[in-house]
């Protein structure tokens, strides 16, 4: 008789690790809307490094786990925030002068509209989640929306305002949800509560 040795890998809860590289580079990036910082040579590093990586990094995981929806928005704003970071390297010159002199900010305007395509109707599957992550995808569905009207040249200023705003609101529960996500797991109970599901959607 033979006996099968099954080996089974437990796959960890990515979600916690690409909250903090959303939270980190969005927080850094609220700071130059708001007008605390400027320019965004300053950024780069941490779009890439935090923005990008971590969040690809937890989209593989979740695929590997059978989670569409952690995969799904985690590689979209993963690749997103790496598509945003040679953006900036195109505005300040690093491609050369005929690249920076021919980019068009409006075409950033319309990838934000293209995300909020993905977006607004995952914020429904974030209500039936938990409160935190409803309350990430609205604080994010704002900032979209301000930045495709910002580059569209509509009420720049006040535009400007509204992204800084939700960007750092974003940042800021995102923290939050980072930090509930391993204590919660490490301590084997609830220390920073999430929120219960809305209910409102899935029955």
């Amino acid at each position: 008789m033979n006996n099968e040795v099954k080996v089974t890998h437990t796959l960890a809860d990515p979600s916690p690790y690409g909250l903090f590289g959303l939270a980190v580079i969005t927080f850094v990036a609220s700071t130059q809307k708001l007008g605390i910082t400027t320019g965004v040579s300053g950024l780069i590093p941490w779009a890439i490094f935090l923005g990008c990586i971590p969040q690809f990094v937890a989209a593989i995981v979740d695929f590997k786990k059978d989670n569409v929806f952690g995969a799904t928005v985690f590689g979209s704003f993963g690749l997103f925030w790496f598509a945003v970071a040679v953006v900036w390297l195109i505005s300040v010159g690093v491609f050369g002068e005929d690249m920076k002199n021919t980019l068009d900010m409006k075409q950033f305007g319309v990838v934000c509209v293209a995300y909020l395509f993905l977006v607004v109707p995952l914020t429904f599957g974030a209500a039936e989640a938990h409160k935190v992550l409803f309350f990430i995808f609205i604080a994010v569905d704002v900032l979209l929306v301000a930045m495709a009207l910002n580059y569209f040249g509509i009420a720049p200023k006040e535009t400007q305002l509204v992204a800084g705003i939700s960007e750092l609101a974003a940042a800021l529960i995102g923290f939050y949800g980072c930090a509930a996500g391993v204590l919660n797991k490490n301590l084997g109970r609830v220390v920073l509560p999430v929120g219960k599901p809305l209910g409102i959607f899935k029955k």
